[in-house]
């Protein structure tokens, strides 16, 4: 059973290549009959109809989910890298029997700083990328940097700070992860151009 027995529809450069060398191939024969076609054979029929203009909607649809997904991401990436800032080389054994995240003993290890590092990147090259705006940098980054300013800042019911002085983790992930939005705005001006 072919494909025109059945109804189905034959793309239009597929059909258009298919007329061309029909044509060529009766032009070069030199008569006006088809000698190679059998009488009950039929040509596949093209039909074109034009296609539907997106709804223009989509495109601010969008780019404002793409600004709410990154502002979501910095939100959750910050809570996390909060929580890493106390991990000890200790913790990998600890946290499996059921123990806090800093109860571990040995010295604590930079995994916050990186993730700092490239999660924010990623946030940030995610906020240009998707809303195709520059200023869509600038939400995450505030979230996450005044996210961190408050754990700094602000003290528990027992007079504890979310963020100690002495937890110098803390600190590196904040210059850190805040300087990564820094530098990725600071090369977008310079480039003129989005990624």
């Amino acid at each position: 059973m072919s494909r025109a027995d059945t109804g189905a529809r034959v793309p239009a450069a597929r059909a258009a290549s298919h007329e061309e060398t029909a044509v060529s191939a009766s032009q070069t024969d030199g008569d006006e009959t088809t000698a190679d076609v059998a009488p009950g054979d039929q040509r596949p029929t093209v039909e074109v109809t034009p296609g539907r203009e997106p709804w223009a909607g989509y495109e601010s649809l969008i780019r404002w989910g793409g600004l709410v997904v990154a502002i979501l991401a910095s939100f959750v990436t910050g809570v996390f890298e909060l929580l890493l800032t106390t991990l000890r080389a200790g913790d990998l054994v600890s946290v499996w029997s059921g123990d806090a995240i800093g109860s571990g003993g040995g010295p604590l290890l930079g995994l916050s700083v990186v993730l700092a590092a490239v999660l924010n990147y990623g946030i940030a090259w995610f906020a240009v990328t998707t809303t195709r705006r520059k200023w869509a940098l600038g939400p995450p980054w505030a979230l996450w940097t005044l996210m961190m300013l408050l754990a700094a800042g602000v003290r528990t019911s027992e007079g504890d700070y979310l963020l100690g002085g002495e937890n110098w983790i803390a600190l590196v992930m904040i210059l850190v992860g805040s300087l990564t939005y820094a530098v990725y705005s600071y090369r977008l001006i310079l480039k003129r151009t989005l990624p």
